[in-house]
């Protein structure tokens, strides 16, 4: 194998290639700049638009690539990368393709949508934005990185961090929630993990921020449908995420699929050049959506030699298998409809990611057949995403303290939820294998051991509508649905429930009905789950309610009957065992909520940091009063808001101070607060930080977040915990896009979620 390498690699030298005769030590080719420059002077126009082309080839059966359609086209320097192949193998396979067969030799990027972890498989973003910690976020990218480098992988479409605040919208789940603060920091996070700073490493990945710009705001939360929204509004609510990646390093970007202002964003060169790249610096490649440049012809902007130069001037580099570049560009450049500077430069910013990658100096850098046997779904890896899953989960009741559960006596877990691997992992989890995720009938007998009877009954069938479940477990994600009827589920059910002393039930979504062209109008859980917890209350058993869910659920009934309810998202291949931590103890819940849970799916969108209309409800109680701006069968505010969550233990504020109650544009202040832990347990608590800008230029909303602290405290433990705030808290975009603060009076909140009331002044002056 190191004699063809070296074979291999010498018949790159035209291009600067070189390597010892040491297994997998290289010399140091040429400069970037001048060993790019060099390659594209080479490159026929076919080859540079080649360059362009990402295609899927489908998962290729090792042995079988040359035979492949793709193949040819590889072969004839008209591809720049290939996305959706797994395995070393595959992988080695098609690279040698690249670099053998074609004439230049250029090496090929392997994408994949590694979104949460690889193997190893964290919970949902939703959920993973839930743990408020940095780091860890940042580790979950990390193991995938290294898992998906391993085995064969160099590039992430991830992370995804579009603003939603409408949980119809399927790809909640795939994102942070709802707040840009937050959202900014998550980001930032997840290209650190990725990418580490050092793509010269084989243990890191390219990453690729998505889905520029303002795809988590449909009309309707229908998935790909249109967005329109103020530029004021882009600016401070939905940009600030996507500016965080690029400030963190990321190296590519995809476009997409909704129109801004009108034009699709694949197409629209205002959004991927005024502001990527002029206002921004961005300095990577733009990749399209899945056949992102093609769907313009459906928005209604041109045929696909249009489109395509509409992309290309736009400023997007690579085509996502739309073949609209490889077909028509060279059409457009005859007529003068694109350039060849335009090309060049596309060529260019791909090759760079290539060089950085060092796919020049090692081609075959990710395809170590030993790595993909040694360091992926590894058991410290597994521990690792169980530690991050337990703190995920987010208690959102807990009466007369029921949880957490004692490891005695006889328990039923019930529900269609319970006993299902298959979907622990939750939607896009390309590379898990779902036959290794533990249940949570799995994790609960696992955590209890001989001294608690387990008992298990699947209750019901996701929904009463087979043709609906059909739809909601797609992919692999089965439950297996019962023939039996709904009354001989429940009787079982209710046999089993009798005989124990508490009852888990395990009910919510299925993993398949959030995620990408998932969206829905009712929040609800399914009717046949209902009827079925209901029943279970009636048993007069304590009943626990274990929740799945990729989106925000209305749970108003549940939260009026049932005493304990533990929101779980999808929490990766790890899941059971993580849950059955928490539940039985192992583990004290510290998640806090990252999109509000609406009281009504008519209050949609909400969100925290909402604007005053100039009627506002003139009372806390949620009474209505006419000519305000209220429901008539509602109440306004949501059943849990932003940054809410409970934990085993209880924990204080007081003594909230401010160093000076006045700050001018070069000073800074700091806010305190005193947080004692005053209940029996040791706990973690995400002490958050909002301002309130009271008088502005443009109306300001009611509460921002602008920091948080994750703090552990032991039982009885107090912590002063700091806040240091400076003008870049304080500044907005104004109505002409300047990024200012403005004098004036502010108020500051520190407590426990985003309904805090402990508050102190600040007044910025000039």
């Amino acid at each position: 194998m190191k004699i063809k390498l070296i074979i291999l690699l010498l018949g790159f030298s035209l291009f600067g290639y070189s390597q010892k005769k040491t297994a997998k030590k290289t010399v140091k080719i040429k400069p970037k700049t001048e060993f790019v420059s060099e390659l594209l002077s080479k490159m026929t126009l076919e080859e540079k638009i080649g360059q362009l082309n990402l295609p899927t080839s489908g998962d290729i059966t090792t042995g079988a690539a040359n035979s492949s359609n793709v193949a040819k086209n590889i072969e004839e320097g008209k591809v720049g990368g290939l996305f959706n192949i797994k395995s070393v193998q595959k992988i080695r396979e098609v690279q040698k393709i690249a670099v053998e067969k074609s004439r230049l030799k250029i090496p090929l990027l392997f994408g994949m949508d590694v979104i949460h972890g690889y193997e190893t498989t964290f919970p949902i973003p939703l959920g993973l934005s839930c743990t408020w910690d940095m780091k860890l976020i940042e580790r979950s990218a990390q193991i995938a990185a290294q898992e998906a480098s391993a085995d064969g992988i160099n590039w992430t479409f991830s992370p995804m961090v579009d603003i939603s605040r409408d949980p119809r919208w399927g790809r909640v789940s795939e994102g942070s929630g709802e707040d840009p603060f937050l959202g900014s920091q998550i980001a930032k996070a997840m290209v650190h993990g990725y990418q580490q700073d050092d793509l010269s490493k084989n243990n890191t990945i390219l990453s690729c921020v998505k889905h520029f710009a303002l795809y988590g705001a449909p009309e309707a939360g229908r998935d790909y449908n249109t967005v329109d929204m103020s530029r004021i509004k882009m600016y401070n609510d939905y940009f600030p995420p996507y500016k965080a990646a690029v400030e963190a390093g990321v190296g590519s970007v995809m476009a997409s699929f909704n129109e801004i202002d009108g034009i699709p964003a694949t197409g629209n060169k205002w959004l991927m050049t005024d502001v990527l790249r002029k206002q921004w610096g961005f300095k990577g490649f733009v990749v399209t959506d899945f056949t992102g440049i093609p769907e313009m012809i459906e928005h209604g902007m041109g045929d696909l030699q249009t489109v395509s130069a509409l992309a290309l001037n736009a400023g997007v580099e690579m085509d996502m298998v739309g073949e609209g570049f490889l077909t028509t560009l060279k059409k457009s450049l005859d007529e003068k409809k694109v350039s060849i500077e335009q090309i060049d430069n596309a060529v260019r910013l791909i090759l760079n990611a290539k060089y950085d990658l060092g796919l020049f100096q090692d081609p075959y850098k990710y395809c170590d057949e030993k790595r993909a046997k040694t360091e992926i779904f590894t058991n410290s890896n597994r521990a690792e995403a169980r530690k991050i899953a337990a703190q995920s989960l987010v208690l959102l009741k807990n009466q007369n303290q029921l949880l957490p559960l004692k490891k005695s006596g006889t328990v039923a877990v019930i529900g269609p939820l319970a006993d299902a691997k298959e979907n622990m992992a939750g939607t896009w989890s390309v590379a898990t294998n779902m036959q290794t995720s533990i249940s949570l009938v799995s994790g609960i007998k696992e955590v209890v051991g001989n001294a608690t009877k387990v008992l298990y009954a699947k209750g019901s069938n996701l929904d009463y509508d087979a043709a609906f479940e059909e739809k909601a477990t797609m992919f692999g994600k089965t439950l297996h649905r019962d023939s039996r009827t709904a009354a001989e589920l429940l009787a079982e059910a209710l046999k089993i429930a009798n005989q124990s002393d508490v009852i888990i039930a395990a009910l919510g979504e299925s993993a398949e009905m959030s995620g990408e062209s998932s969206s829905r109008t009712n929040l609800e859980i399914p009717q046949a789950q209902k009827d079925l917890l209901q029943e279970l209350l009636k048993t007069g058993k304590p009943v626990v309610l274990v929740l799945f869910t990729g989106r925000p659920l209305v749970l108003v009934q549940e939260n009026a009957t049932v005493p304990a309810i533990l929101n779980t998202w999808f929490a990766g291949s790890e899941a059971g065992s993580a849950i059955a931590d928490v539940l039985f103890g192992n583990e004290n819940p510290s998640g806090k909520l990252t999109a509000t849970f609406p009281r009504s799916v008519g209050q949609v969108p909400i969100y925290y940091n909402q604007k005053n209309t100039g009627r506002p409800l003139g009372n806390k109680e949620g009474k209505f009063e006419k000519f305000r701006s209220n429901y008539i069968d509602e109440r306004n505010e949501p059943l849990f808001p932003f940054g809410f969550g409970l934990s085993y233990t209880t924990f204080d504020y007081s003594n909230l101070k401010i160093s000076s109650d006045k700050m001018n544009f070069n000073e800074k202040v700091n806010v305190t607060v005193e947080v004692t832990n005053t209940g029996n347990y040791d706990g973690k608590e995400v002490v958050q930080l909002y301002i309130r800008d009271l008088i502005g230029s443009v109306t300001r909303p009611i509460k921002e977040l602008k920091g948080f602290q994750k703090i552990a405290l032991k039982k009885g433990e107090k912590q002063t915990v700091t806040f240091e705030i400076s003008v870049e808290e304080l500044k907005f975009y104004n109505s002409d896009l300047q990024f200012i603060a403005e004098p004036g009076a502010f108020q500051i909140f520190v407590g426990t979620n985003s309904n805090a009331e402990k508050k102190v002044s600040l007044e910025l002056i000039k």
